[in-house]
């Protein structure tokens, strides 16, 4: 029998990670409530849904904010799942040692563990589950294999009451994920055109092209998009300095939020702040520079002439 439609809600939504100069997952240094609360005031007036990256201090703390706050915000809560087998074809590292395999496994189930718990504890909150971020791809230094994939996702589905779904770049959705989307209540797909060093005036098209290719792959499933921005600064290192600006981001997003409002797609921008702790030391590296706002939450250029009005 096939799945129902899970109910996704409409609106705008954003993806946050509050992380500040100085704090960092894999220092475990997270924002505090206070420094959540002002994140979460700023973007309440206009992204009334978030998307979470994992199930660490910083949910638990953006959930209890937003209970204690009675804030009214939505939340798409990740999974992280780390490497369980290695991916030597990573451009940037992707191999480990056994023993790092089978702690990362162990902490794998323990992370699927707190997104159920998390998941069961704010049910108001929380609409959907992502078990996972883009660990199937080609270029991935935390690659699961599909099977495991499906394993987890199907422990979570049978845990809880929110539709369940997994967060991928494009380009492996028609192919050696077709066995995966069987499993999922919708599809969550990434889109990147500034990193496929597309100009700013073909951008649009190309992100419509990679919808409409995972649409097609995986009929019967809504497909929602939770990840597609624009970097503000680079150094080329995977995007070319002249491609990269506030500007260039304001015309590609104000482009995206238009035609995802009136086509009725969920799209998480990607994304709130600029994390400086991403990538390399270079200040310019184009890891760090993805926000509507600076790190210190300062509007960029997007913001300060005024978002679109949402559509229908």
């Amino acid at each position: 029998m096939p799945m129902p439609m899970p109910e996704l809600p409409r609106g705008r939504a954003i993806c946050y990670s509050g992380y500040r100069r100085g704090q960092s997952p894999g220092a475990r240094a997270y924002p505090s409530l206070a420094e959540i609360r002002e994140d979460l005031l700023l973007l309440q007036p206009h992204w009334p849904l978030l998307r979470l990256y994992d199930c660490s201090p910083h949910a638990e703390r953006v959930l209890e904010v937003i209970r204690r706050e009675g804030l009214g915000l939505r939340v798409m809560l990740g999974a992280y799942l780390g490497a369980e087998v290695n991916n030597p074809g990573c451009p940037w590292g992707g191999s480990y040692s056994p023993a790092e395999l089978a702690a990362s496994v162990a902490e794998n189930e323990a992370e699927v563990g707190r997104l159920i718990a998390l998941a069961r504890a704010y049910p108001e909150t929380v609409f959907a589950v992502a078990v996972g971020n883009e660990c199937t791809v080609d270029w991935t230094d935390h690659r699961v294999p599909v099977p495991r994939m499906i394993e987890h996702v199907r422990r979570v589905r049978q845990a809880v009451r929110q539709p369940v779904t997994f967060c991928e770049n494009y380009v492996p959705w028609p192919g050696p994920l077709q066995p995966l989307v069987a499993e999922l209540d919708f599809v969550s797909l990434h889109t990147y055109p500034v990193w496929e060093y597309q100009p700013v005036h073909a951008a649009l098209a190309y992100t419509r092209e990679n919808h409409a290719r995972v649409v097609q792959a995986c009929p019967g499933k809504p497909v929602v998009i939770t990840e597609a921005g624009w970097a503000t600064c680079a150094n080329g290192r995977g995007i070319e300095p002249h491609n990269a600006s506030p500007a260039l981001q304001a015309i590609y997003v104000d482009a995206l939020l238009r035609w995802t409002d009136e086509a009725g797609i969920l799209c998480f921008v990607f994304e709130a702040f600029d994390e400086p702790w991403k990538g390399s030391p270079d200040p310019h590296e184009p890891e760090k520079h993805w926000g509507l706002y600076t790190e210190d939450r300062q509007p960029k250029q997007l913001l300060r002439q005024g978002l679109p009005a949402p559509g229908p």
